[in-house]
């Protein structure tokens, strides 16, 4: 047996508004599609993991993604049935038994819904998730109308699971016109769809108060860390000075493995500390050869891209440096644009501050520059 999930994402999501299609704006640090994706990724029976994007959407959609390993994107088509049935064909001689397909606007999908959908596939040929109605329902316009009985009626949401033979057959059959729903193509070609419990939470994001209420739902579950982070080199003369990212004029440079830019493997450590991955040494260390003099805005990207795995997003960073000289007023705001820079993050959101400690100490005998950062991040 293997199952696949098959996200469909091609759509324009014009309803919601913006520049982007719907399925790459963000949500709490990482596209709506990256969280469907996610849910599979994590689902210890799925397989492989397909994504139906739009033509033109490959740079967009990868992006989105950010490196995470699906097994291919697949161009839709013009309706939503023609791009299902792309990725049908996609899987097509693959060896997939089951398919899950699931809308990419729908991006808090639990583990118990696939658990659910994939139980119910033993004993039919379809299974989806649903809720109850629980609003009153009437027929109108400007005028109020007749209620409508409510009992027996659902609200159908995805992912929809299939064995595979018959949700293809029931695209090869489909004649019905535009299919916004799987399962009614089943259902037309004479298989059996069974129910399961939906979530709440599944609800799709279609207009732009359905995003605000989803980042509030995450905004409500996640929490703030703090992590701190201190390094000092000793300066030489003849050696290059990097601090935050820039390389600053100077008789002395710093010493280390590395560029030994001091202030940012400050600021790495403050990250790497807040999500509980260790520090630098730990993930970049001196005696591996390959770090001989690279540039320290690596260990950034690194630590950033740590945070984002994580779920988590960069709040603010606060760096001290701590030197006699060279004085760092002049630079300080190249050094809070460039911070920003390699964060990703707005410039309000990083603070870059020098002081020396009174002729007192290494720093304070010139011998070297320390740094000290503290990093917030929400996760």
């Amino acid at each position: 047996m293997s199952i696949a999930a098959l996200i469909v994402a091609a759509g324009k999501g014009d309803r919601l508004g913006g520049d982007l299609p719907k399925q790459y704006v963000d949500l709490g640090g990482k596209s709506l599609l990256a969280h469907s994706v996610d849910a599979f990724l994590a689902h210890p029976d799925i397989a492989s993991v397909l994504v139906v994007i739009g033509d033109g959407q490959q740079d967009i959609a990868k992006e989105a993604l950010g490196g995470r390993k699906i097994s291919r994107f697949v161009i839709g088509g013009a309706e939503r049935h023609h791009s299902v049935k792309a990725g049908l064909d996609a899987l097509s001689g693959s060896g997939t038994t089951k398919v899950l397909i699931h809308d990419a606007a729908r991006p808090f999908l639990a583990t118990e819904v696939i658990d659910r959908l994939i139980s119910a596939l033993d004993d039919a040929d379809g299974a989806l998730p649903v809720l109850p109605v629980v609003d009153t329902l009437a027929y109108g316009g400007a005028v109020l109308g007749d209620a409508v009985d409510r009992a027996g009626l659902f609200r159908i949401q995805t992912p929809q699971a299939f064995r595979f033979d018959a949700i293809m057959t029931s695209h090869e059959r489909w004649n019905g016109g535009i299919a916004t729903d799987d399962a009614q193509m089943a259902r037309a070609a004479g298989y059996t769809v069974l129910v399961v419990g939906g979530d709440p939470a599944l609800e799709k994001i279609t207009h732009a108060g359905d995003l605000s209420l989803a980042n509030a739902r995450i905004a409500a579950s996640r929490s703030i860390r703090t992590g701190m982070g201190f390094d000092v080199h000793r300066l030489e003369a003849g050696k290059e000075l990097w601090l935050c990212g820039l390389r600053l004029e100077h008789e002395f440079g710093l010493a280390g493995h590395s560029d030994a830019d001091v202030a940012l493997h400050a600021v790495v450590d403050a990250l790497l500390g807040a999500i509980g991955e260790g520090d630098i040494g730990s993930h970049f260390p001196p005696s591996d050869a390959k770090w001989k003099g690279a540039p320290s805005h690596l260990f950034v990207a690194h630590a950033c891209k740590l945070v984002a795995e994580r779920g988590g997003t960069i709040e603010h960073v606060d760096l001290t440096i701590i030197c006699e000289q060279p004085k760092i007023g002049p630079y300080r705001s190249a050094m809070r644009e460039r911070l920003a820079e390699l964060l990703q993050i707005g410039i309000d959101r990083t603070s870059v501050k020098a002081t020396t400690t009174e002729g007192l100490g290494l720093t304070g005998r010139r011998e070297g520059i320390a740094a000290q950062a503290i990093a917030t991040i929400r996760i």
